[in-house]
């Protein structure tokens, strides 16, 4: 899934700075239905990175509650993304 066309499927637009906050919120409650609907394992996982970006995913274990191995990738990218956030780019 690109994230240009994620974001314009879901806001309307590639560039959501532009949006006013009703545009906003509007785009976000379309993609949690999105997000809800989805049933394929990798779509629903990009999905949910969108939203995790964006400040508004689910905990991975009600996000991915009947999906383990979806909850796991979750749980991992938010330990990298805390690392980076944290710590900046490492080289391991």
């Amino acid at each position: 899934m690109d994230l240009d066309t994620l974001i314009q499927h879901f806001f309307g637009t590639h560039d959501p700075g532009t949006l006013t906050e009703a545009e906003y919120e509007r785009g976000l409650e379309r993609l949690g239905i999105g997000f809800g609907v989805e049933r394929e394992p990798s779509r629903k996982f990009a999905l949910w990175t969108l939203m995790e970006a964006l400040g508004v995913a689910p905990l991975p274990a009600e996000a991915f509650a009947k999906e383990p191995q979806l909850k796991a990738a979750a749980e991992d990218y938010l330990k990298a993304a805390f690392r980076m956030e944290r710590y900046g780019e490492q080289d391991d």
